[in-house]
This record gives structure tokens, C-alpha cells and sequence, in this order.
């Protein structure tokens, strides 16, 4: 039976290590394998002195192109999404936004924007819109409600904790809803 205790391991599995340095003998004698004189023959030229050309290999690397944003990425909703998922006459809200998977995430805010038709006659609450869907919603005879952005400090969380038990932002009064 052939266990862990008796395995063997073949000979052409196992290769000695080359020992370098060691005279001529061991087949890698006078320098080693290295080569006479240069940067790369002593210790600690290869990778300590690579260095040097870094700002010729930068000045070669490709630049990228286009504006970098640093503010937050907003959660963007278009009219024509509003008009395809919801009811006349129903609230949207947030949360509802959350649920039906047109948002990943209010962590940045929500903004209605107005690319489609809206006929639908709806109660909109986000924390901003733009000009062209604030006009189509109107428009259609739906209302708008702006909710301010809650982006406490961690000091004003910290203080929240100890007094009350009231959620700081959206995100975490959605979450004890789903509860």
C-alpha cells in the first residue's frame, strides 16, 4: 500500500544547488557566473543602482488622458428610468430607489437627472435635480422635495452615540429598515 511514510522521490526530481564562488572546480569558479568588472558584477549594483533612469522611464510611459474628478461620484437617476419602474401618483424616494437597483449606493447623494419623458404625475424626494427634470416634472404635475445631504463629522458621530440612538445618516436608517 502506498502511503505518505514510503513515497520516494526520483532522482531526476532533485537537482543539487550550484554553489558559486567556490574555485574553479565547481564549475562556476573565477566570477561566478558574473563576468568581468561592471555594475553588475558587484554586490548591490543590479537592483541598488536601477534607479538612476527612473525619470526617462516616467518621461516614456504613456500619459493618460481626459479630467480626473475628485469630488464624489454622485448616484445619478434619469427621468426615463422614473417613468419606466414607478406608478402615477406614487412617492419615490431613496429608499425605493435603493430596492429597485437604480442607485448602488447614497453614500455621495442622489441626483435626478432630466434625460427622457416624464408623463407620470410623481413625489420626488432626492437630494438634488437638475433644472431640465425639476421643469419635466412640473411639467407632468409631480412635486419636488429636496432632502439635505447628512455628512456628520466622526466627532458628531461620536457625540450622537453616547446620547441618543437616532440613525446620523440615510444609509443606516435604510439599513435598520431591512432589519
Amino acid at each position: 500500500m502506498l502511503t505518505l511514510s514510503n513515497l520516494k522521490v526520483k532522482k531526476s526530481a532533485k537537482s543539487k544547488k550550484q554553489r558559486r564562488g567556490r574555485g574553479n572546480a565547481s564549475g562556476r569558479g573565477n566570477y561566478s557566473g558574473r563576468g568581468m568588472k561592471g555594475q553588475r558584477s558587484r554586490s548591490g549594483g543590479k537592483s541598488g543602482l536601477k534607479r538612476m533612469g527612473m525619470k526617462k522611464i516616467i518621461a516614456q510611459l504613456p500619459k493618460l488622458r481626459g479630467f480626473n474628478r475628485n469630488s464624489d461620484k454622485v448616484a445619478i437617476v434619469n427621468l426615463s428610468d422614473l417613468e419606466r419602474k414607478f406608478k402615477d401618483g406614487e412617492e419615490v424616494n431613496i429608499k425605493k430607489l435603493l430596492k429597485l437597483g437604480l442607485i448602488d449606493s447614497i453614500k455621495n447623494g442622489v441626483k435626478i437627472l432630466g434625460k427622457g419623458v416624464l408623463n407620470k404625475k410623481l413625489k420626488i424626494k432626492a437630494h438634488s435635480f437638475s433644472k431640465s427634470a425639476q421643469e419635466a416634472i412640473i411639467k407632468a404635475g409631480g412635486e419636488i422635495i429636496e432632502t439635505p445631504k447628512v455628512r456628520p463629522s466622526l466627532k458628531n458621530q461620536k457625540n450622537r452615540s453616547k446620547k441618543s440612538t437616532k440613525p446620523v445618516n440615510d444609509q443606516e436608517e435604510i439599513k435598520k429598515d431591512d432589519k
